[in-house]
């Protein structure tokens, strides 16, 4: 499946753990062509189970599930691939081993030289941001999006921006080349199958 398009990544904080097959089955009914399972207070145990919940959700309508963080975890739940930020560099050999042919995506911030050297490694995407403030994640805000024009003219593989993005925004990073934007909150905060229909509809008119 090619990478492209409307990119989600699950928040516990936001989505109840109830809730979690049915707010990413609307994601996904809306237009989202990925999904990230990204948890970060959950035990292996549950995050395996909360995996396998969403995996048979991903499978069912030909949508890509991608792990964050954790290349075992994607292998054993047989998910399509992983994401790795930078406290998970020492991980990305690892994972590119174990996931062969399966996606391997890699966090690069600000930053491109990082994207270059992931790609010569092997990365399948890389990913930009924070694009815009954000109260989902703290992290930097890029200095400028001018960086997403050098990517596309300096790199072969698809480009994540994320951060921030919203509906008002996301046209003028799809018109610089990103290849995919990635949303928590612009997503599931809200009604979810319009919030993500009305950003999906953006790569359309582009």
């Amino acid at each position: 499946m090619m990478l492209k398009g409307l990119y989600v990544i699950t928040d516990e904080f936001l989505i109840k753990d109830e809730e979690l097959e049915e707010k990413v089955e609307l994601a996904i009914l809306g237009g989202a062509k990925i999904v990230q399972l990204r948890d970060k207070i959950f035990d292996y145990n549950k995050k395996f189970e909360r995996a396998k919940r969403i995996l048979k959700i991903s499978k069912k309508y030909n949508t890509l599930l991608i792990i964050n963080d954790d290349p075992i975890l994607a292998k054993e739940v047989n998910a399509d691939g992983v994401h790795l930020g930078k406290d998970e560099d020492y991980y990305f050999g690892f994972a590119r081993e174990i996931l062969r042919n399966k996606i391997v995506g890699v966090s690069c911030y600000g930053d491109l030289e990082r994207a270059i050297k992931f790609q010569n490694l092997g990365a399948d995407y890389v990913a930009f941001g924070s694009v815009f403030p954000t109260k989902t994640k703290k992290s930097d805000v890029l200095k400028t999006i001018e960086i997403f024009k050098w990517a596309k003219s300096l790199l072969k593989i698809p480009i994540v921006a994320i951060g921030g993005i919203n509906y008002e925004n996301a046209h003028i990073l799809i018109k610089m080349g990103v290849d995919m934007i990635a949303v928590v909150s612009e997503v599931f905060s809200g009604d979810v199958y319009s919030n993500s229909k009305k950003l999906s509809s953006i790569f359309g008119r582009n």
